[in-house]
């Protein structure tokens, strides 16, 4: 299942709208991403014909299966990545910054290596 870098920061900014209660809307999307409504939109068309989202009739966007699938390895990735670099001693506006750049590029052998020592160390769960 490879998707563009761009479609998994739609899902997961999905995830974590939708985990804030009340419903997600493109309005929502376009300023937690800092982008326009109009590539929001097409971003939305794409994933909704992809399969990975659904929408109503109202435009509140719901993630399907398979796109919760790849929007919660991407903010596990996202939130294991940015408390590494927090342990680090990065500040947090900067770990986040980072790690949002890296959750797309690292292998699964070195992201469960991370999070098998932050396990050791008592920084994750």
């Amino acid at each position: 299942m490879q998707i563009k870098e761009s479609a998994e920061d739609y899902l997961e900014s999905i995830l974590v709208l939708s985990q804030k209660g009340g419903g997600v809307r493109s309005v929502d999307i376009a300023a937690r991403l800092g982008v326009s409504k109009p590539s929001v939109s097409h971003a939305m068309k794409l994933l909704r014909e992809d399969g990975y989202i659904a929408m109503d009739r109202y435009g509140t966007v719901t993630l399907l299966e398979k796109g919760e699938e790849i929007a919660s390895r991407i903010y596990e990735r996202h939130t294991v990545l940015t408390k590494m670099l927090e342990a680090l001693g990065v500040s947090p506006e900067i770990a986040r910054a980072d790690a949002c750049k890296m959750e797309h590029a690292i292998s699964q052998e070195s992201f469960e290596k991370i999070k098998q020592h932050l396990r050791e160390k008592g920084e994750i769960e």
